[in-house]
């Protein structure tokens, strides 16, 4: 049996309130809205950067949770295997990986509004440094069918420009300068 995947896209966005009002418009239903602190870290014998993984350790409402994402699947989305555990303490989960030599690469935070319209999670994030996007995500194990099926929403929405990068990816980009 195929792993389940996070099926993703995401595009940037000028104006998150108008594609709030189209989800709406569309039969979304809010889920609430959060901040969120991702501090994301690198394996201390290989390059995430290379091998196109991550792991972080996600802060949100008081709760935190460790997850991994391997690499990209296709060239249109943001398709990965993704994983993630809950935990209790999460200073202790990132005080128990520095000690195993895991590094401390940077932390990303944003304020996200949830929608949900059918299977598909749609989120408004404003990202600190970054900017404002919408990700469209579902769960699934079929990554062609579901991405289509994002893409087509997306385009209800209005959305038209797609970024592969993640938001760490892109936050590392603007401190370096490139």
């Amino acid at each position: 049996m195929k792993e389940m995947l996070e099926i993703e896209i995401k595009a940037p966005c000028a104006d998150l309130g108008a594609v709030k009002a189209k989800a709406l418009s569309l039969g979304a239903e809010p889920m609430g809205t959060s901040e969120e602190t991702d501090r994301y870290f690198s394996h201390p014998c290989r390059d995430f950067g290379e091998t196109d993984e991550a792991l972080r350790v996600r802060r949100k409402e008081g709760r935190a949770r460790l997850t991994y994402k391997g690499p990209k699947l296709g060239d249109r989305g943001k398709t990965r295997y993704e994983k993630e555990v809950f935990v209790e303490d999460g200073t202790a989960l990132e005080e128990v990986l520095l000690k195993l030599g895991f590094l401390d690469v940077e932390t990303v935070r944003k304020n996200r509004e949830m929608l949900r319209l059918g299977e598909v999670e749609i989120c408004l994030d404003d990202v600190e440094g970054v900017g404002s996007f919408v990700e469209l995500e579902i769960q699934g194990r079929e990554r062609e069918a579901g991405e289509e099926k994002l893409f087509t929403l997306a385009r209800e929405l209005g959305l038209g420009r797609f970024e592969r990068k993640s938001y760490l990816e892109m936050k590392l980009e603007k401190i370096s300068g490139a």
